[in-house]
């Protein structure tokens, strides 16, 4: 048990500290793509290479990285776009999502596997998704909203 949780717990440790350091090299855009984009190609590997103990570890690792390499750039995101003065709330609510979305992955998922007695249903709509959040972050422009002075009444 301890050999996988090591995996995703040095994952989860480095991801801040490596979009940290590479915040100073890239766009925060970029940075969130990169997480997002870390999970999918790490499945289909998964899915195609032999189910072994190491192979399962070094995914463990990469889903550990991705999980919280998004954290840092979108909370920059946020402040950038929305200004710090909602922040806890607005964050709070980007953050819900990812609970939401593993919860109904997971369920979905064992309901599949219970029709079909087959996992790498669930993985494709998985990989299709961590394609589509890449391809999403990718234009994000680091430049803060223009509002509108509010009317008088």
């Amino acid at each position: 048990m301890v050999a996988g949780i090591c995996p995703v717990a040095l994952g989860t440790y480095l991801a801040p500290l490596m979009t940290t350091t590479l915040g100073l090299i890239f766009a925060v855009g970029v940075l969130a793509a990169g997480g997002a984009g870390m999970a999918g190609p790490a499945v289909l590997v998964v899915l195609l290479a032999p189910k072994t103990g190491p192979v399962v570890l070094v995914l463990a690792a990469v889903m550990g990285v991705s999980f919280l390499s998004t954290v840092p750039p979108t909370a920059g995101l946020v402040a950038q776009f929305f200004g710090v003065r909602h922040m806890a709330t607005l964050f709070g609510l980007v953050l819900l999502t990812h609970p939401l979305g593993g919860f109904l992955d997971a369920w979905l998922g064992g309901q599949v596997f219970q029709a079909t007695g087959r996992c790498d249903i669930v993985w494709m709509p998985d990989i299709g998704l961590a394609v589509a959040a890449t391809l999403i972050h990718l234009p994000i422009e680091e430049a803060p909203m223009v509002r509108q002075a509010a009317a008088a009444v």
